[in-house]
This record gives structure tokens, C-alpha cells and sequence, in this order.
């Protein structure tokens, strides 16, 4: 008996709706893009009460001929919790659109915005070459990236300074928001006296460490084209490197969301590096990572689904990968370290403090 025969109406019409809903998921994504583009969050701010679908329309300078589409597009972001409805007045039936904190995230002057990052995340560079994702496994290519364009994702992005530019600001927004973690965990630079931040860009979170430590001495190493003239302060200098042939002296090496870019043997190379830096201070010193941790166990759905989606990202556009604690660990030990210890925040980043 074929197995439609066997299962019952109902659970085949779940299955396929299951089905649909996956196959259209990554329309929400290009709607919430769309909203961004758009500036619809920023209007819906600026507007002060909840804004009609005809007067964002009108911001928006959307022809009345096109206003149903905008309107299904809002539809499916209420829906998904980017926004929200509001009645305009108490006594009224008419709706407004209102910002949720999800699209408060989205507000451009936001120092916690992450506008930029739904763009570059987005970016169609980022997207096609999940058109070859298949062609990847029965190919020679590392990645779909590199199936899809070509040249692999650091040779790409040499040669599109735009496309590596908008991912380095999406990497500075992201930042601002991980400066918020250490204020809640204070106590992991109690007594560190200089740190460099490996890979640390344009150094928004190496700037926030240095005025909220004024007595710390910060670097940031990252490639000559990101650091170049950058501007210094007395706690807070800049340095030229490759973080694969040496990294600045140190008594704490802080690195967010780097290791997760590279492969198992190029972490090694990186964490070899961490601990030579570590290792060159009198005073006994420790590596800081801000990297994800995946706990299918202990994770709530949306984070651990959320954790998956950018591992599979990683594997995407380079070598990379997030890790869970079994994998982790075993980076340590194979680079040398003795132990660790990992804190989990409220957001989708741990704390790892690693130690020689």
C-alpha cells in the first residue's frame, strides 16, 4: 500500500502546508529586506502615533495603484512580529502600523541598529549561492560560494570593496550590540590591564572596552586596508597584522565572531597565535571569545533554529562553522590551552574565557 493510502487526509494537508511554508520562507526574508530599503521602520518612528496604510503609502511615494501591494507586504511583517497594529484613536476602528522592538533594532540612527546587517546579510553575493549548494557536494569547490561566483569568498570580496565594506559596518552594528553583553559581565576584565582585539575592525567594540576600562591599554589588529588611518586615543591604538603570523602582546586576547569564519585547522593556527601573544606578559593571561555555542539541548527553539541557520550560513560562503562545546573544547586542547570556561548570555553569543 503506497504510504498516501496509509496516512489520513488531514496529516497529508499539515505535511504539504509544513512543505509550502518552508518552500516560501525566504519571502519573509526579502520583505523584511524590502521594509528596510524602504525606511519604513524610520517613517513609522518619525510619525509619533500609528501611521495609516495611505499615509505610508504617501511617505513612501507609493502610487495608489501599488498601495495593496505595500499593504500585503506589511501584512506578512505583522504577522511575523515586525510590526504591529494599533487603533489611531481609542474611540476609531481604523488601524495604524506601530514598531514592535524587533523593528525598533532596524531604526538607522539607532545606536544598536542592525539595518545594516539585513542589507548585507541579504546581499543578492550572499544569497545565489544557495542556488548551488547541491552542485557544491558533487563538486571540487569548498563552498557554494566559490561554486556559484567562481573565486572563493575573501578573493570575492578584494575585488568588490563595496560588498566588504557594507559587511564590515554590519560587523561594527553588531558590535555596538555586544558591547551590551560585557556590561553585564564586568568581572571578565577585572584586573586585565591590556588587551587586543583580534580581527577587530574598525574597533567600535575595542573603542566601547577602552572608555568603559580607561586604566586597560587597547589594540586592535586587523588587516592593513581596515586599520588604516584609524584614529587612536591614549588607551586605544591600532596595529597592521595578520592574525595567522603574529599577534600584539597581551595579558587578554579578545576575539568576537571570528574563529566561526575558518575551518578546524585554521582555528588552531589562529588559537596558536592567541596563546604565543598570551604567553609573552608576566602576568598569567587568558583568551576572551565572543563566539555562538551550539546546545540543541538546552537552547529554546527559535535560538537553536537561529544558531543552525548561521552555521549553514558559514558553510555557505567559507570554511567555517559554529561549534558546540564538544568541538570547542577539543580547538582548546589541540592549540594548547589547559581549560576554559564558557558563560551564557541572553543573546546568541557565550562568553569563553580560555586559559594557557
Amino acid at each position: 500500500m503506497e504510504l498516501d493510502q496509509e496516512l489520513g487526509a488531514n496529516e497529508l494537508f499539515q505535511a504539504q502546508c509544513h512543505i509550502y511554508k518552508h518552500m516560501y520562507h525566504y519571502l519573509e526574508s526579502m520583505s523584511l529586506k524590502c521594509a528596510v530599503q524602504l525606511g519604513i521602520p524610520d517613517i513609522i518612528h518619525k510619525h509619533k502615533q500609528p501611521i495609516t496604510l495611505r499615509e505610508l503609502a504617501s511617505d513612501l511615494q507609493v502610487p495608489p495603484t501599488k498601495a495593496n501591494c505595500l499593504q500585503r507586504v506589511m501584512r506578512i511583517l505583522v504577522h511575523s512580529g515586525f510590526f504591529a497594529t494599533n487603533k489611531i484613536h481609542e474611540n476609531q476602528e481604523e488601524e495604524g502600523y506601530v514598531l514592535t522592538t524587533s523593528s525598533s533594532l532596524l531604526l538607522k540612527d539607532s545606536p544598536t541598529s542592525l539595518s545594516t546587517n539585513v542589507l548585507a546579510m541579504l546581499d543578492p553575493a550572499l544569497v545565489t549561492p544557495w542556488f548551488s549548494v547541491a552542485d557544491c557536494f558533487q563538486g571540487n569547490e569548498l563552498t557554494p560560494f566559490e561554486t556559484y561566483h567562481g573565486m572563493n569568498f575573501w578573493e570575492y570580496g578584494k575585488k568588490n570593496h563595496e560588498f566588504i565594506n557594507s559587511l564590515n559596518e554590519a560587523m561594527a552594528c553588531d558590535s555596538q550590540l555586544v558591547s551590551l553583553i560585557f556590561k553585564d559581565h564586568k568581572e571578565i576584565f577585572e584586573g586585565v590591564a591590556s588587551l587586543v582585539d583580534v580581527g577587530g575592525g574598525t574597533g567600535t567594540l575595542a573603542r566601547a572596552i577602552a572608555d568603559a576600562y580607561p586604566h586597560m591599554k587597547c589594540t586592535v589588529l586587523d588587516l592593513p586596508q581596515v586599520v588604516a588611518d584609524m584614529p587612536e586615543t591614549k588607551s586605544l591604538k591600532f596595529v597592521a597584522g595578520d592574525m595567522f603570523q603574529s599577534i600584539p602582546s597581551a595579558e587578554a586576547v579578545l576575539i568576537k565572531s571570528v574563529l566561526h569564519n575558518w575551518s578546524d585547522e585554521d582555528c588552531i593556527k589562529i588559537l596558536n597565535r592567541c596563546r604565543e601573544a598570551i604567553a609573552s606578559t608576566e602576568k598569567e593571561g587568558k583568551m576572551i571569545l565572543v563566539e555562538m555555542v551550539i546546545n540543541d539541548e538546552k537552547d529554546k527553539s527559535n535560538l537553536a533554529e537561529t544558531k543552525l541557520f548561521v552555521d549553514l550560513q558559514m558553510m555557505a560562503i567559507c570554511t567555517g562553522r559554529e561549534r558546540n562545546k564538544q568541538e570547542w573544547a577539543r580547538l582548546f586542547s589541540e592549540a594548547g590551552f589547559s581549560r576554559y570556561k564558557i558563560t551564557a548570555t541572553c543573546g546568541l553569543n557565550s562568553i569563553i574565557e580560555v586559559y594557557p
